[in-house]
């Protein structure tokens, strides 16, 4: 009796997952920082893109922070395995409707969302699992793709960080 009911547990997938729980943790470090710094940038500067030196064609403020939510729903349907929920707008840049800073603000979190929900499904067992990159034909570890969402979201963040100070605006994760 007790052989049977310990290969079912075996057997069972894991209802939480030390991968997964580390990945939402670096998910939800980079939104603890890049959320509140969109939040604090003033909407009249959110079109802001540096001119001096080497910044010619870069992004603005609003479309960084775009960019960023756009491709956690580019990535986070690649870990589902579903259609891309987000229109793409040009440089994918996201939706080219929503221009407000809360429109911004809440593609984000929509966004962060819909990363967290994609995490939820790593289990221990299917995280070097190969799936087909969002971003090409290649097949590679679930567990690649899903790092995508910390380091892609942190490099954006870094520039974001540097066009609100030359705003004036010390990011909130540097006030403490």
């Amino acid at each position: 009796m007790l052989l049977p009911l310990m290969a079912a547990a075996f057997a069972a997938e894991p209802t939480t997952s030390v991968i997964s729980k580390s990945i939402d943790n670096d998910v939800k470090g980079i939104e603890r920082e890049l959320v509140p710094l969109v939040q604090a940038m003033p909407a009249d500067k959110f079109e802001f893109a540096p001119t001096h030196g080497e910044f010619a064609g870069v992004r603005t403020f609003r479309q960084q922070a775009m960019h960023v939510a756009y491709e956690l729903y580019v990535v986070g349907a690649g870990l589902l395995g579903e259609p891309v929920p987000s229109k793409s707008g040009p440089d994918e840049n996201g939706p080219a409707d929503i221009k407000s800073k809360d429109q911004v603000v809440k593609y984000l979190q929509d966004g962060f969302a819909y990363a967290h929900k994609a995490v939820a499904t790593i289990t221990d067992r299917n995280a070097t699992e190969l799936i087909k990159s969002p971003f090409g034909d290649r097949q590679v570890p679930r567990i690649t793709v899903a790092s995508i969402f910390a380091w892609h979201s942190f490099d954006h963040y870094g520039q974001m960080v540097v066009y609100a100070r030359m705003n004036g605006i010390v990011p909130p994760a540097s006030r403490h």
